[in-house]
């Protein structure tokens, strides 16, 4: 007999027990003996029995509502193509009720992040995806998803003591080494390289950019311990106009710097300033797909960009809690995203789309 084709009443004349027994067991319901339990059991091992859990999720007609915290963000930023990936998931599987809310923080006021997680905990999600924040603030979170025994997805950030469901994200100490490696083989006569950073307080965006520039740093003091790092802060407080000012000054001030890399998904503000000032001698490195990197990219200021899949990140969250919450599969725990090198002549042909 085929496997897909075993029906209830095979298995119920295999255990000698009767229809509406086996269909109880196989759906976790009471008042079932342990000897009829056992007989069942057996029945589905001789018989191999697969469930279709599509089918069977499909006939409990339930919704889920699954959350996403997220940090503020401009239009055309990263995050909004987490965002598209989470949508395009849920439309995927929109007959099984899925849906997706995001809520926003701000990644500098630990404040905004207990607020967003607050009004997270009055939603009651079936599911939740958290772009963390400091560990031990987001610790109180996931502890409290833990007590309701509501799974959770990190991204961005694997934090292994908070025990998510799943992490999605680029090995990110790899990723600054790789990136480190992938420099210099363009600036290996350089004395001074320039490290373009956008800070508040003293702080970087995340700890995904801190643990890039020591994958990054380490590189270089194995290999390259006696260029130069000078770095440069495009302060998130100034405004963008000022930009231009402190990079003037900065290219001034190091003449013999002609290339330049950073760690977050803003290296077009270096690559438009080289482009507005016609500085055709230097070129920056930097992270993400988004279009303005992909334009300097085309135009010759940004020689390479890391792609991160941001898309396929946010869909395959999504599909990570439909696969366990519905489906009731096993996941896997660790998802690390590939480390891609973008340039002028490959950049056309990187797909942010993702299906399964």
């Amino acid at each position: 007999m085929a496997k897909e084709n075993i029906r209830i009443k095979d298995i119920a004349e295999r255990a000698g027990v009767s229809a509406g027994t086996v269909d109880r067991v196989l759906h976790n319901r009471p008042n079932v003996s342990k000897k009829a339990l056992d007989k069942v059991n057996k029945a589905l091992e001789e018989l191999d029995y697969k469930p279709n859990m599509y089918a069977s999720a499909l006939a409990y007609n339930k919704s889920y509502t699954f959350y996403c915290l997220l940090p503020k963000h401009e239009s055309e930023a990263y995050w909004e193509e987490i965002e598209e990936g989470c949508v395009a998931a849920c439309e995927h599987r929109r007959d099984f009720g899925i849906s997706v809310e995001f809520i926003y923080y701000n990644r500098f006021d630990l404040k905004t992040f207990e607020k967003a997680t607050a009004e997270c905990k009055k939603q009651h999600p079936a599911g939740v995806i958290i772009v963390p924040s400091k560990l031990e603030l987001t610790r109180q979170f996931t502890d409290h998803l833990h007590d309701q025994q509501i799974p959770f997805i990190l991204l961005d950030s694997y934090m292994p003591d908070l025990r998510p469901l799943s992490f999605y994200g680029q090995d990110s100490f790899q990723s600054g080494y790789f990136a480190a490696r992938m420099l210099m083989l363009i600036a290996s006569k350089e004395k001074e390289i320039m490290l373009m950073k956008q800070m508040r307080d003293g702080n970087v965006a995340s700890k995904q950019q801190e643990n890039r520039e020591t994958g990054f740093r380490h590189y270089m003091r194995d290999h390259f311990p006696d260029v130069k790092i000078s770095e440069v802060n495009l302060s998130l407080d100034d405004k963008p106009e000022d930009y231009n000012k402190i990079l003037e000054e900065f290219f001034k001030e190091h003449p013999q710097v002609h290339h330049c890399i950073t760690f977050n998904s803003k290296a077009h503000i270096v690559g438009e300033f080289l482009l507005h000032t016609n500085r055709r001698d230097i070129q920056i490195m930097g992270y993400d797909m988004v279009p303005k990197n992909e334009l300097c990219v085309k135009e010759g200021s940004i020689s390479f960009l890391i792609a991160q899949h941001a898309y396929r990140q946010g869909y395959s969250c999504i599909e990570s809690l439909f696969e366990a919450i519905v489906l009731k599969k096993k996941v896997n725990p660790v998802n690390y995203m590939p480390i891609e090198l973008l340039t002028r002549e490959n950049v056309d042909f990187y797909r942010r789309t993702f299906r399964g």
